[in-house]
Formats: C-alpha cells, structure tokens, sequence
C-alpha cells in the first residue's frame, strides 16, 4: 500500500522559482513573436516561426502551469496527439492557401 508521503513526493510540483523562470521564458518568447512580425526580413518565414515559437509557449504552459509534466504519461498521450492533428492540419491549410509562398 502506498502512504501519502509517498505519493505526494512521486508527484512533487515545481517550486516558486521554476514557475517564475518559466514566466520569464514565456515573457521572452513573447517578446520575440512580437519582433518577428514587426521585422521585415521574417515576412517570408513569418508564419512558421511564428506556429514554432507558438507551439514552444504552448507546451510549456502545459508542462508547468497545467502540470501534465508530472502526471501519467497516458494523460500526455491523451493530450498530445489530437494537438498533434490539428498542428498539421493548420500547417496543412497554410500550404493550401499559399502563407509559404514568396511574393
């Protein structure tokens, strides 16, 4: 039989300072979304960078702040692969309608 004390350090939250670190990173990269789109050397790349940098803040709000980082690996599976699906299919439909094509 598992004790309390045992499931409670199996399952240990990040502290203060890993929430305010990955805060910054999150501000950071934010902050670069935004240069991105206001440099006009990016326009031809601007949309993948943008899905990247996007999908980066995204898996760290989910890792840290929804905390799928410490629990079950199914509920990752579960949570992942539908975002993994609809990640193609809008790289998919920016192909269609032309977002990667120069001009």
């Amino acid at each position: 039989m598992v004790s309390d004390q045992d499931a409670a350090s199996q399952h240990a939250h990040p502290g203060t300072g890993t929430y305010l670190a990955v805060a910054a990173v999150l501000t950071i990269i934010t902050l670069v979304e935004v240069g991105v789109f206001y440099v006009p050397a990016f326009k031809a790349v601007l949309a993948p960078v943008l899905i990247t940098l996007s999908a980066t803040k995204f898996a760290l709000v989910v890792m840290f702040y929804m905390h799928l980082k410490s629990d079950s690996k199914l509920f990752t599976l579960i949570f992942s692969l539908p975002l993994l699906l609809a990640l193609g299919v809008a790289i998919a439909l920016l192909f269609l309608y032309g977002a990667f094509v120069r001009g």
